[in-house]
C-alpha cells in the first residue's frame, strides 16, 4: 500500500541526503522507505492526538537507528546534515497529516543519531 495523502505523494523525501555524495543512495533509499511506513501507518491508524502520533514517530525513529550501522558500513553517517534533514522529514509527515503543531524534537525524541 502507497501513501493516499497528495501532500506526501508529490513529496522528495531525503532530498538533502540524494543531493550529498556522501550518503549512499541505497541506504537512503531504506530511510525513504521508513518514512513510506510511517505515513502508511498514519493513514491507517489515524492517530487522534499528538501522543498517538509521537508513538508511530517513535518506531520509526528506532528504524532510523538501526538504520545507523548500514550507513557506517558504507562509510557514511548520520551526521549533523542528515540528522536535520531526517527531522525536517518527520515534521513534513506530521504536518501533512494535520499536526503541523507537532514538535520537531518530540518527533524524532528516540533518536540515537
Amino acid at each position: 500500500m502507497s501513501p493516499t495523502n497528495p501532500q506526501v505523494a508529490n513529496h522528495t523525501f531525503l532530498k538533502g541526503m540524494y543531493e550529498d555524495d556522501y550518503f549512499p543512495d541505497r541506504v537512503v533509499d531504506r530511510g525513504k522507505a521508513i518514512l513510506l511506513r510511517l505515513c502508511e501507518r498514519i493513514e491507517a491508524e489515524q492517530p487522534p492526538d499528538l501522543t498517538a502520533l509521537y508513538a508511530l514517530t517513535e518506531a520509526a525513529t528506532e528504524e532510523f537507528n538501526a538504520l545507523e550501522a548500514e550507513f557506517e558500513a558504507a562509510g557514511s553517517e548520520i551526521e549533523t546534515v542528515a540528522r536535520d534533514v531526517i527531522a525536517e522529514d518527520f515534521w513534513f509527515v506530521a504536518s501533512a497529516y494535520g499536526f503541523a503543531q507537532a514538535d520537531m524534537e518530540e518527533l524524532v525524541a528516540a533518536r540515537e543519531w
